[in-house]
């Protein structure tokens, strides 16, 4: 029979996502517990009556609420189905078959996939002992060939986070014709003054983007809305490679609506940065070894044990998402969520 499909793909691992079980206790996907901010329900309601019309090419009202929050221009401004569908697109901007893209392993299990499938190469460069990037071997790794480089901060899964004098340091390493993208999905829930918010620090920087999403401290992430922020130029490009339509208008209403209920949500970004505070402290008790983390989620570098310790967790009705062959990462919820989990342990 003639295969129709491309054979590399064969060894392409497929994503996994956080599972759900009924009745079961969800820490696997980095939700936040408090449902949709408010006005966000009732924009969803109101959209669906133009359900039979195309939503807005350019999310122009989202790009001008977002331009208008972060204050920057609307022309250097992408948005898309969450920041990981921006992350394919920007490889799809920057790498041609056979250019590099170099990025910290263990990091977002998307980067490599997404790589695979735009024919880039993966140069992944491993994290220090302490489970963070390591910049120097990553500003190392880059070659003649390298055309994007990623900094996922705080980094997914382990949730460590790069600092300022570090990072200067890295981006003055970079080539200028060496994309950098800064990874900021988590960037909410950081309370680190010494890690730096990508976009006031570097977006002067004409080779740096900053991606990030509202699926997680603005609660969408069932509709599947991130932003890149980058020069007129870079933005333009990803905007262009954007699937026509990808973003609803259901997504766009909610997104625009979301954003107007800023202090609710920083008032439900407290409340998880102080559970976090609360119970990693309590997991350090029984398991020293927690890195220091600046996201809604902690790591457990249990190595081998991973799966074993998650299906332990399971039977007694906490999920929690194993990496095999390294650790357990465990999103931070509400109160008596984490108390579920921390009895577990």
């Amino acid at each position: 029979m003639t295969r129709l499909t491309r054979p590399d793909l064969d060894a392409l691992p497929a994503y996994v996502a956080g599972r759900t079980v009924p009745g079961a206790i969800k820490l696997a996907s980095n939700e936040v517990p408090y449902g949709p901010l408010p006005g966000v329900v009732e924009a969803v309601t109101a959209s669906i009556s133009g359900a039979h019309r195309y939503p807005d090419p350019g999310a122009t009202a989202l790009r001008t609420a977002l331009s208008e929050r972060l204050g920057v221009d609307a022309d250097r401004i992408a948005t898309g189905c969450g920041s990981v569908a921006l992350t394919e697109h920007l490889f799809r901007v920057t790498c041609l078959p056979g250019d590099e893209a170099v990025y910290a392993w263990r990091s977002f299990e998307a980067y490599p996939i997404i790589a695979a499938t735009t024919a880039a190469t993966s140069v992944r460069v491993p994290n220090t002992a302490t489970h963070a990037h390591d910049l120097r071997a990553m500003a190392a790794a880059i070659t003649d060939r390298t055309r994007l480089v990623i900094v996922c901060n705080p980094n997914n899964p382990t949730g460590t986070a790069c600092r300022r004098a570090e990072l200067d340091a890295f981006l003055d390493a970079v080539p200028p014709t060496v994309m950098v993208a800064l990874d900021e999905a988590y960037r909410e829930f950081v309370t680190d003054p010494d890690v730096p918010d990508g976009l006031e620090v570097y977006g002067d920087r004409p080779n740096v983007v900053v991606l990030r999403t509202l699926s997680k401290a603005w609660g969408l992430a069932g509709l599947r809305i991130g932003y890149l922020v980058g020069s007129p130029e870079v933005a333009a490009a990803v905007r262009k490679v954007v699937t026509p339509f990808s973003t609803s208008a259901t997504a766009q209403a909610a997104a625009v609506a979301a954003l107007r209920a800023s202090d609710e949500m920083q008032r439900r970004v407290d409340l998880i940065t102080a559970e976090r505070e609360r119970v990693v402290e309590a997991v350090r008790k029984v398991y020293p070894d927690v890195p220091d983390t600046q996201s809604n989620f902690f790591w457990l570098p249990l190595g081998d044990a991973a799966v074993d310790f998650a299906a332990k967790c399971e039977e007694s009705g906490v999920i929690v998402r194993a990496f095999a062959g390294d650790g357990v990462r465990v999103t931070i919820s509400s109160p008596g969520e984490n108390d579920a989990f921390l009895d577990c342990l």
